[in-house]
């Protein structure tokens, strides 16, 4: 092939494949699988990957679906990023959390963060962390000038302030230079609470303290917009974004009523939003949350930096799993590279042990170095926006634009964020979808590996002092793996108490070929739970009923091959109920065995449900 000079178009000879085609492969290798009835777009749509929020993933993007209007990256609409550069000079702001209540312990944790890569500090302040007057002893020995520091005190945000001012005084320190946030959140704690009662005097506040921070300090911004309040509740991205969007707007009109310009109300927020283990849902949503910001900057004749949202990511405490809990460490690599991909000014990673309790030096230092390899040796901040001109990256980001775009709307018609939060509009709203996704988790169509999917029996707990209880009484907080752990907790009660586990007899039937995959699938299923099993294999009915009452268990699962079932599944079912099995369950759809089998257990069932009964029926406590 001859190289022209403008370039190396390795596909210039070859002609242009059409989605017609790809379509028709597609057709191809379905009907070979078993779907005859599926031609053109709809074998397309046969591959297509069901989203939150009505969004979908499909298998192929061309040009040809790629929105326009993306722009540049530092100009509006901010989607490919707030500034110019991105994070390409200095990478992004590593900011580490901290709530130990012991000022000692909370300072030594907190310079060992910034000896060894963490650029910020965040404190959680109050009744769910630090005390506010340990603040000066947490900081001994922390650089103002050079470590931004960030606050989270609930509603006792003007003391933590002051506090925070009067430090910097003591230290000498001109107002130009320090930098950080004073975290008011009166509509983010009303979320956290439910307590509209001083919702009012602390939108007063926290305008007073705007309005010092812009008259005076520079680098310091007033209010948090804090959409981890909806996040942990089990919103969806859009859901998460669009409540962020509706309290953004209402603090823009606070401010501006108060007496501060739309641009210098807009300079004193900065937005928090969860990064999660779905990497692309990620990036589109940081994307998507400056072009929504900056809609809102264009009708509110917004102009310059004050136009580009400034955002801090946290990696999601829903994600997080107790159980197994080393896996979480996977969980938050993939988070934080999404997060830095999606152009997240600030990024905090939670450690490990997180939903255990307070971390310990070897979870936070696993946590700072995560975003230091992604930083220091993969590069990953180098690139200027790395997303951009993916075609399913930027479809994505629109279709996730429009749909937060829409339930903002929806908020804003019932009154605003506060309005729509009292009136249960957007609690009842995010129960819905957290409803919807839990019973995809208890048929484990999401699975959560290491908890739903591939447990460990003989793992060892993790032992962590307990941390400050959270603010509570509002919306709140769940985790993906929660009723899958309180099974397991059940399990250990029942181990504490009697020595040994609850058991159930794996019967494979026929040889190895034939009850492999399922019962490899039953006992994974059943070790979600929380409950032990054991196998035996044998064609014979007599020898499997012999087995079993040697098990000691009183339920038991049949397993083998469709044929096999309907060979010998009725003479197997009744060769186990007559040997004392309280419950005969098979690992298969309904239909191959119709006598002796009380239950079936197989891919898309309810495993919570299936689970829950089984101990019941073995007599393990609640």
């Amino acid at each position: 092939m001859t190289v022209p000079p403008e370039g190396l178009p390795l596909a210039a000879e070859f002609p242009d494949a059409t989605r017609e085609q790809w379509q028709r492969l597609v057709e191809n290798v379905l009907r070979k699988s078993g779907a005859q009835d599926v031609s053109g777009v709809l074998a397309e749509d046969a591959l297509t990957t069901r989203l939150p929020d009505g969004l979908s993933a499909r298998p192929l993007y061309t040009a040809d679906d790629a929105p326009a209007g993306a722009g540049y990256p530092g100009f509006a609409p901010y989607v490919r990023g707030a500034r110019p550069q991105g994070s390409a000079v200095g990478g992004w702001d590593v900011r580490q959390r901290h709530a130990d209540p012991d000022a000692r312990r909370a300072n030594e944790a907190v310079l060992a963060d910034l000896e060894n890569g963490v650029t910020s500090l965040w404190l959680t302040v109050g009744e769910s962390g630090l005390p506010v007057a340990s603040l000066p002893a947490v900081l001994d020995g922390v650089y103002l000038d050079l470590a931004a520091v960030v606050l989270d005190a609930g509603a006792g945000f003007t003391a933590a302030a002051g506090e925070l001012f009067s430090l910097w005084e003591q230290r000498g320190l001109t107002a130009g230079a320090v930098f950080g946030n004073l975290g008011a959140d009166p509509l983010g704690l009303l979320a956290r609470t439910g307590d509209d009662t001083r919702t009012d005097a602390l939108l007063t506040e926290a305008a007073v303290l705007a309005e010092r921070c812009a008259a005076g300090f520079p680098q310091v911004r007033a209010l948090t917009v804090d959409a981890l309040a909806y996040h942990d509740a089990g919103a969806s991205p859009a859901q998460e974004l669009g409540c962020a969007l509706a309290t953004g707007v209402a603090y823009l009109r606070a401010l501006t009523a108060a007496g501060l310009s739309a641009e210098d109300a807009a300079g004193q927020l900065e937005f928090r939003y969860a990064a999660t283990e779905d990497q692309f849902l990620t990036i589109a949503k940081f994307r998507a949350a400056r072009r929504l910001w900056a809609r809102v900057a264009e009708v509110s004749g917004i102009t310059g930096e004050a136009a580009a949202q400034r955002q801090h990511a946290v990696t999601s405490s829903v994600m997080m799993t107790a159980r197994d809990p080393w896996v979480n460490m996977l969980r938050t690599t993939v988070a934080c590279l999404a997060a830095g991909v999606g152009g997240a000014e600030s990024v905090t990673v939670l450690p490990f042990d997180e939903a255990v309790g307070l971390p310990d030096a070897f979870a936070r230092r696993i946590a700072r170095n995560t975003q230091s390899i992604l930083l220091e040796e993969s590069n990953l901040a180098k690139v200027v926006d790395p997303a951009g001109g993916s075609w399913y990256v930027e479809k994505l980001t629109d279709d996730l634009a429009e749909a937060a775009w829409a339930w903002f709307q929806e908020i804003e018609r019932a009154g605003g964020q506060r309005a729509a939060f009292t009136g249960g509009l957007v609690g009842e709203r995010i129960a819905a979808t957290w409803a919807a996704r839990t019973a995809q988790l208890a048929k484990r169509r999401e699975p959560v590996t290491g908890v739903s999917e591939f447990p460990n029996l003989g793992e060892q707990p993790l032992v962590r002092e307990a941390a400050p209880a959270p603010l509570g009484g509002g919306l709140p907080r769940v985790r993906r793996g929660e009723a899958y752990e309180a099974l397991r907790d059940r399990s250990d009660a029942h181990l504490a108490a009697t020595g040994a586990r609850p058991k159930l007899f794996l019967a494979g039937i026929g040889g190895a070929a034939a009850h492999s995959a399922r019962s490899t699938f039953a006992a994974n299923l059943f070790q979600a739970g929380g409950i032990e099993t054991v196998l035996a294999e044998s064609a014979d009915p007599a020898v499997l009923a012999e087995a079993f009452t040697a098990s000691g268990a009183t339920v038991a699962c049949l397993c083998s091959s469709d044929k096999v079932y309907a060979e010998q599944g009725e003479a197997v079912a009744a060769a186990l109920a007559a040997a004392g099995a309280a419950k005969v369950l098979l690992a298969g759809r309904p239909g191959t065995v119709q006598t002796g089998v009380d239950e079936h257990v197989f891919v898309g069932c309810d495993v919570v449900a299936v689970l829950t009964s089984l101990l019941d029926q073995i007599g393990v406590a609640r």
